[in-house]
């Protein structure tokens, strides 16, 4: 009846009526038993061991990311699979604004080139509604007229061809994005947004520009703080009929050409950087979202009625970081999804009372501190449980033939966990499949008595028995099988 999982270690002692065990996640052996990672990722924790932590912002995505490239690896890609590059001339470095890596451009003309597929952002005719570019720029020198992004494609309408442009370049040491014949039906058929600041070379700061189709605004901002705006509405002020952005034919989009300098984490998403409540969605500063991750393990199949004591941590909480866990358990883990039962909150160290059954699960809230600069970092979670012994098997079973039947006796088990007895039957030496007995198949479930007597067996034909007593606490806890007794029924033993 027990089973535990390949990667579980299980250390056990025995006591009077239980057994006390430890059932391990991560450690030594890893976080295979993860069933879903959410804002979480595997790091490097204590003692060297693979730990979770919360995934840096550079490597968040979600359903309205259009475009993430990290450049984490050597091999630079967009992981939101939408956009294929076609020609690129940035070269790696491990000097990155976030995450493991970053790109540096050397003011080649062509840069980084990629063309989006028909779910793409850049890959549709059509309006687009709100979006958001982003990216962290670490200039050489910020010469103008060094492109940082640019698109280009024209709109044709019934009257005539317009030229399409989006377009985010240096001018006197500060960025500028310029936008031409972009916004439907707005009163100017170019928008200039330039920054209010000089962007300082060698050093990373933070672009976003963002435009929201509820309320028009066309925003620019450094670091989180906000450069330049514009209301995009027929009447040019807030509160306006709002002019869509309208994209004419399927164009590539261009990064770092003719810039020199380093670029990283570069995204944009089909979403403005505003909230429905007005606040901005990051900081500028950040480096793990603010709402944290979670990570859910597998159910652990334990044994029925198994109680989880406590549980134990190894972990690094820094100051205002903090990971709160969770447990619960049942009998069937394949109905959780319809009826799953309620998560309880636990302290590590600390008693757990009232969760008990076959299965086991475990979850984790990964929280950073305000600023969403730390990770708490969780190496090993201990889970300390208690399952009934196997309840011990008689020590005699004696069997006497009858005619088309056996009468099988035996001695009460010493073992006070036993709350009654199977008997099982078969016509070969260890396998009990017999199906004749008017009692029933094997095995037949006798209760807490010490003999029992099959009828309907046939006579002539030898039977094998062996006995096993059930837990009182859990009849689905069943002991190892007795010594195998035989009996071979007759009708001379006719009475």
């Amino acid at each position: 009846m027990k089973k535990i999982l390949a990667f579980l270690v299980i250390f056990e002692t025995v006591s009077a009526f239980a057994a006390e065990k430890i059932l391990t996640m991560g450690g030594k052996n890893g976080w295979g038993s993860v069933r879903s990672l959410s804002g979480v990722t595997t790091g490097t924790g204590r003692f060297g061991y693979e730990s979770l932590k919360l995934v840096t912002s550079t490597q968040n995505s979600s359903d309205d990311t259009d475009l993430l490239i990290t450049f984490d690896g050597k091999d630079f890609y967009d992981s939101t699979g939408r956009y294929k590059i076609v020609k690129n001339m940035l070269y790696p470095t491990g000097e990155a604004a976030r995450g493991k890596g970053a790109a540096i451009s050397r003011g080649a003309s062509e840069g980084l080139l990629l063309k989006g597929d028909s779910s793409s952002m850049f890959g549709t005719t059509g309006s687009i509604g709100s979006f958001t570019i982003e990216f962290w720029l670490c200039p050489s020198i910020a010469e103008g007229g060094e492109n940082v992004f640019a698109w280009r494609s024209s709109l044709n309408t019934d009257a005539n061809s317009k030229y399409q442009m989006i377009n985010a370049f240096f001018s006197n040491n500060r960025l500028e994005w310029v936008f031409t014949n972009i916004f439907k039906n707005y009163k100017e058929s170019e928008v200039v947004l330039t920054g209010a600041t000089n962007v300082v070379p060698k050093k990373w700061s933070r672009h976003t520009l963002s435009f929201d189709e509820e309320t028009g605004l066309l925003e620019y901002c450094v670091d989180g703080r906000t450069e330049a705006l514009s209301f995009i509405t027929e009447s040019g002020h807030e509160g306006g009929n709002v002019c869509y952005p309208y994209l004419g034919v399927r164009a590539g989009i261009e990064i770092c050409s003719s810039y020199s300098g380093k670029i990283d984490n570069f995204r944009i998403e089909k979403k403005s950087h505003i909230k429905d409540d007005g606040d901005v969605i990051t900081t500028g500063n950040e480096t793990f979202k603010i709402d944290g991750g979670t990570f859910v393990s597998e159910p652990f199949l334990v044994s029925p009625s198994a109680k989880i004591n406590k549980i134990e941590a190894i972990a690094n909480v820094p100051a205002q970081t903090e990971i709160r866990y969770y447990v619960r358990a049942g009998d069937n883990c394949y109905d959780w999804v319809r009826n799953p039962p309620a998560w309880k909150e636990v302290v590590p160290g600390k008693k757990i009372a009232g969760v008990e059954g076959l299965y086991f699960q475990v979850m984790c809230e990964l929280l950073p501190d305000g600023g969403g600069v730390k990770t708490p970092n969780l190496t090993q979670i201990d889970i300390h449980y208690t399952e009934q012994d196997d309840p011990l098997p008689p020590f005699t079973v004696y069997a006497d033939a009858g005619d088309e039947s056996v009468t099988i006796s035996w001695s009460k088990s010493v073992d006070n966990n036993a709350g009654g007895y199977f008997v099982y039957y078969g016509n070969r030496p260890g396998e009990y499949l017999g199906r004749v007995a008017v009692e029933g198949s094997s095995p037949v479930r006798v209760g807490d008595t010490t003999s029992v007597t099959l009828h309907g067996l046939k006579n002539g034909t030898i039977y094998y028995f062996a006995i096993a007593a059930y837990s009182k606490i859990d009849d689905r806890i069943l002991g190892t099988l007795s010594k195998e007794v035989y009996a071979r029924p007759s009708a001379r033993l006719a009475r």
